[in-house]
């Protein structure tokens, strides 16, 4: 295991030069890992586990868009794609990769064919962080560990066939047979992890909840949509406003950042840029951190992981979250960015120079 330092900070990280596909291989080579749900996280693991020489099944309740979409995917009924009980029944690692509140529904079902020596495996430490909450408290003679991709399936299928990787963190809640640790690991190789990180299921949902509101999603769209709205009040086009606030920094100065780094993407923008982003970076993290601490502060008592639970459970949750959802598609800043996207050289068949 290798250690990172960051300026006098220590972690631990594993990098698949030390711990190879082939070692991940080895130790796994007597395992059969069902990857329970095909929606979100599902088809990527699964995908990339099979392509990577695993033994894998997948667990999907039948009858239902997902379970065709593991047969689009090459899963064959019977052999490779199973009812959820049959998957788990059949395998030694349980990936239990479906959502927070179908792994609570689906949970009474799972626990009696947790038989000893298996593993169960997250990647979000919600379910076992909330336990008291979600009521999933597995068997003590079973390991239970968590790879969490630090993105969506998608993005983790994408990197992995284009040859690269997606950073993960890893824990363990429990092991039970002295194993953890080298399953947690190959796995997280397997999956087509770039490095992996050491965490708990705690601070991974910590982070996970407070990351999903805060920059990556709910801020974001929060600043998005006061940027494009303050232009727009002030006379400029919806393409002049989207093209500022969201094509500009999404298709040029994102890249640049993952690249080097915002330090490095400062230092080749423009002067007056640079002056700009160097005067007023100290309000906007000001003006937020406030909001961020009431956030993280919700998160650590629950309150999040209870408003989850409560919504997802109600019987017309589905209904009132494609409305949500209609009003994000339906508002005029994404209604302009459908039409820039497709204004895109490489959306017309054009190249560019």
């Amino acid at each position: 295991m290798a250690k990172l330092n960051f300026g006098g900070v220590e972690e631990n990280v594993v990098t698949r030069e030390e711990f190879p596909l082939e070692k991940a291989r080895e130790i796994m080579k007597d395992e059969t890992i069902a990857v329970i749900g095909y929606g979100v996280q599902g088809p990527g693991q699964a995908l990339n586990l099979k392509d990577n020489g695993f033994n894998v099944i997948v667990g999907q309740r039948q009858n239902s868009k997902t379970w065709d979409k593991a047969v689009d995917d090459g899963w064959e009924p019977g052999v490779t794609l199973f009812p959820i009980e049959e998957a788990v029944e059949r395998g030694t690692v349980i990936q239990y990769l479906l959502s927070d509140a179908a792994q609570i529904s689906v949970w009474p079902k799972i626990k009696p064919l947790l038989t000893k020596g298996k593993a169960l495996y997250f990647s979000h430490g919600f379910g076992i962080t909330y336990k008291e909450r979600t009521g999933i408290i597995p068997p003590e003679d079973v390991d239970v560990i968590l790879v969490a991709p630090k993105g969506s399936g998608t993005s983790l299928r994408r990197l992995f066939v284009a040859g690269k990787g997606l950073n993960s963190s890893y824990a363990i809640f429990q092991d039970a047979t002295g194993r953890a640790k080298d399953r947690v690991i190959a796995l997280g190789i397997g999956v087509g992890s770039g490095y992996l990180f050491e965490t708990t299921f705690k601070q991974e949902v910590y982070s996970d909840l407070t990351g999903e509101r805060g920059s990556l999603m709910g801020a974001i769209q929060g600043l998005f949509a006061a940027q494009y709205d303050c232009l727009r009040r002030h006379g400029h086009s919806p393409s002049e406003a989207f093209n500022e606030t969201v094509e500009e920094l999404t298709q040029s100065l994102m890249p640049l950042v993952a690249e080097n780094g915002m330090d490095w993407m400062y230092a080749n923008c423009s002067t007056t840029a640079q002056r700009g982003a160097l005067d007023w970076w100290k309000k906007f993290r000001d003006a937020v951190a406030p909001v961020f601490d009431e956030l993280y502060d919700s998160v650590a008592k629950g309150e999040e992981a209870q408003r989850s639970i409560d919504s997802n459970s109600q019987s017309d949750y589905r209904e009132k979250l494609d409305a949500e959802l209609k009003e994000l598609h339906d508002s005029e800043m994404w209604r302009a960015g459908r039409t820039v996207r497709g204004l895109r050289p490489e959306n017309q068949g054009e190249k560019v120079g």
